[in-house]
Formats: structure tokens, sequence, C-alpha cells
């Protein structure tokens, strides 16, 4: 009796696994003809049988499951998520298992989808979607999370978007997973232009080079972004009103990274967000001191320098960038600026003049001292304009220091100042 039990029983499991294959094979039939409702219910009569089919089963399953979600998702992220964690389960059964039939295929499927999920995200960013664009990226990370770039971009969509909770969440995150962000970037210089030109890899740079078109080959990391999401959180936490909670951020950050440049900037970037210019300045000074010959952090001293109201100190850092960076048209803009503020005490003083002929006298030296004080800044604002010709406010500007110095170059101005601004 007991062997007859044993017998029916083996003969039940056998039944079993005949109505698996045929609802499997029913499934992949009408798959292939485009009929989704008949392959989806006939999946559905699988799925209950499903913790007793082998792995080969198992795995045709989860194949066919991610084709038929997919297929109906269109703009859906629920069926997007559910195609995904399908398709990653065939590549988890086929691995513990060894098998491979459905691993090449699968892969093609999520590169698909996941391509879908950027091309979705892009569309949304660049009309201003940042909360689609968020969810879409946060998407890419969650269905993998060895990819934790995903996570880096759908954090600042939600900035963008100012969903600060979710971009906090993000961040957050990213910390906890250790995220640096660095990557290296492969360069090698034109030998026919000379210029030294990025490439997607490192082996598409190599063939170049053995080309012959290419030499001097360079690989160079790219900044931690550490320091940017420490940052990010520090000014999120000033947004919500959480200044403390923003501080502390910025100090658990350098306890991790002690002497990170990025972060010492990112405390700087905080202080001056808060309005505390002094602790603004004292921070970069120590960053410049660190890295001397850096014509940003220079710049940004300058900066920093000016709205406290010591101009001759940011002039001075303003002129080292240019050292260092010739072609720095914000440094040469800032320049002229600050060169200019001194035309208001100069017309003070000669409108406070008397009639006497000992005025008159005054009035003509410092007429010329304003006429000086145009001619030092023409050189930057020219300068600038080299490194930046459609930057209208240097064009106007230029223009009408040119008809004060009674300077035919005024004309030429004029026209280009009206070419940028349409003709009007």
């Amino acid at each position: 009796m007991k062997t007859k039990f044993i017998v029916v029983l083996f003969l039940a499991v056998s039944a079993i696994g005949f109505s698996q294959k045929q609802a499997l094979k029913s499934a992949s039939k009408a798959l292939k003809s485009g009929n989704l409702e008949v392959a989806g219910e006939a999946l559905k009569a699988v799925e209950g049988q499903l913790d007793v089919a082998d792995e080969k089963m198992k795995a045709q399953y989860y194949f066919l499951k991610g084709q038929v979600i997919s297929s109906t998702a269109a703009d859906s992220l629920d069926k997007v998520e559910g195609a995904l964690v399908a398709y990653n389960k065939v590549l988890e059964i086929e691995k513990a298992s060894g098998s491979s039939k459905y691993s090449e295929d699968t892969n093609l499927k999520i590169q698909t989808l996941r391509q879908t999920l950027i091309d979705g995200a892009v569309k949304d960013q660049n009309s201003k979607n940042y909360k689609g664009a968020a969810e879409k990226l946060y998407l890419g990370y969650k269905t993998n999370k060895a990819d934790t770039t995903y996570l880096y971009f759908a954090a600042g969509n939600a900035v963008n978007g100012k969903d600060y909770d979710t971009a906090l969440t993000y961040y957050n995150e990213l910390k906890e997973v250790g995220y640096n962000g660095s990557t290296t970037e492969f360069f090698a210089t034109n030998k026919e232009t000379g210029k030294e030109e990025p490439f997607d890899s490192k082996q598409t740079r190599d063939l170049m080079i053995k080309s012959g078109s290419h030499i001097k080959p360079e690989a160079r990391k790219t900044e931690s972004r550490k320091g940017e999401i420490a940052k990010n959180i520090a000014l999120i936490y000033i947004t919500q009103g959480k200044d403390e909670e923003a501080m502390k951020a910025l100090e658990d950050a350098k306890k991790e990274n002690p002497g990170d440049s990025a972060l010492l900037q990112a405390e700087a970037d905080v202080f001056y967000k808060l309005g505390n210019i002094e602790k603004y300045k004292e921070i970069m000074e120590q960053i410049v001191a660190n890295d001397p010959e850096n014509p940003d952090l220079l710049y940004n001293l300058g900066v920093s320098a000016s709205r406290l109201g010591d101009n001759e100190q940011a002039l001075d850092y303003y002129k080292k960038a240019l050292e260092l960076k010739p072609d720095y048209a914000a440094a040469q803009i800032n320049i002229a600026a600050l060169i200019l503020e001194g035309e208001k005490a100069i017309v003070d003083k000669m409108n406070n003049l008397g009639t006497s002929s000992k005025d008159y006298k005054i009035y003509d030296e410092l007429k010329q001292k304003r006429m000086d004080l145009y001619s030092s800044a023409v050189p930057y604002l020219e300068g600038a304009l080299e490194n930046n010709p459609d930057n209208v406010e240097a064009v106007r500007t230029l223009m009408n220091i040119f008809y004060q110095l009674d300077d035919p170059k005024a004309e030429t101005m004029k026209n280009k100042l009206k070419a940028l601004e349409g003709g009007n």
C-alpha cells in the first residue's frame, strides 16, 4: 500500500511539471504573437505552482514575466520596476544554478529598460520636470544598487525640484554606501591640431594612439564628490532652518576625510550662505595655502574680500588669479568693475566744486583722473571680451567708456551691441 502511495505521488508531481511546461510554452507562443493577455493568463497558471518548479522553469517563468510586464509598461514606473525585478530574478536563479540559457537576452532587456529610464529622465530634466527625473533615476538605482551614479543624479534632480526631504534621503543613502563619484578620464593630444582631446574609454584612446593620430596619452582622476554631497546636505539643512544640523553634517564629513579641500570649500560655502563672510574668508585662505596655484580659489577669495568691503585685497586676489590663468574672463570683469567703482568718488568731488579759477583747475585734474580710470579698465574689459565675445555687459561698458574717451572704437562697440541684442 505504501509503495502505491509513493507511485501516485510521483505521478502527481510529474503531472504538475507537465502542466507548467505547457503553460510556459503557451505563454511564450502568445508573447511572440503579441497576445499579452493570453500570455499573462498562462503565467498566472504557473505562478501558484512555482515553489515546486525546477530552476529552469523558474528562470523561464521570470524571463517571460519580465517581457509581459515591460510590454505593457508604457509610462508606468511601477511596471518598469516589476519587469526589472523579474529580469534580475532570472539572473539570480541562473547564477545560482550555473545555467545561462536566458542570461544574455535578459541582460540586453535590462539594458534596454534602463536606457529607457535614462532617456525619460533626460527628457524630464529638459522640461524641468525634476520630480519625474528623480523618480526614474532612483528606480534605476533601486533595481541595480551597484550603479550608485543613478542615485547621485536622482538626488541632484530632487534638489532642482526643491524636494529637499527626498534629496536629503538620497544624499544620506549615498553617504551610507560610501559613494565617492571619482572616475578616471582618458586624454590624448591630436597630432594634427596639437589639442588635447577626451575619450570615452581607455580602449578607444589606446586605439587612437596605436593608429598614430594621437600622442601623449594621459589618465586623470576626477575629484571625489563627497565634498559636494556634504555641502548639499548642509545647504538643505540651512534651507530648512536647521543651521546646527548643517554644521554637524560638515563636521562629520571632515572627520572621515580630514584635509579634503572639497569639504573645506563646502564649509566655506555654508558660511557664505549664512552671511558669515569673515569665517568664509578665513577658510578660503586656508584652502589657498594648501593649493596656491589654483586660480578659482584666488578668484573666490577676491569675491569674499569685495563683499567685506576690502577692494584693495580683492583686486590683489583677482590679479593673482589672472597671473595663473590669463584668460580668466570673470576675474577680468571683476577687476574692471572694481576700477570703475572709483568713478563715483571722483564725480562727487567734481560736482561739489565751485566756480573759482582754483576749482576749475581741480576740476580739470579730476576729469583727467576720471579719463585715466576709464583707460585703466579698458584692457581688462577687452581681455574679457576676447575670451567671451558675446558678453553684452562688457560690450556695453566698453562702448560707454570709449564715448567718454572720444575713441572711435565706440562705434564698433555700438554695432556689436546691436548685433548681440538682435538689432534693437
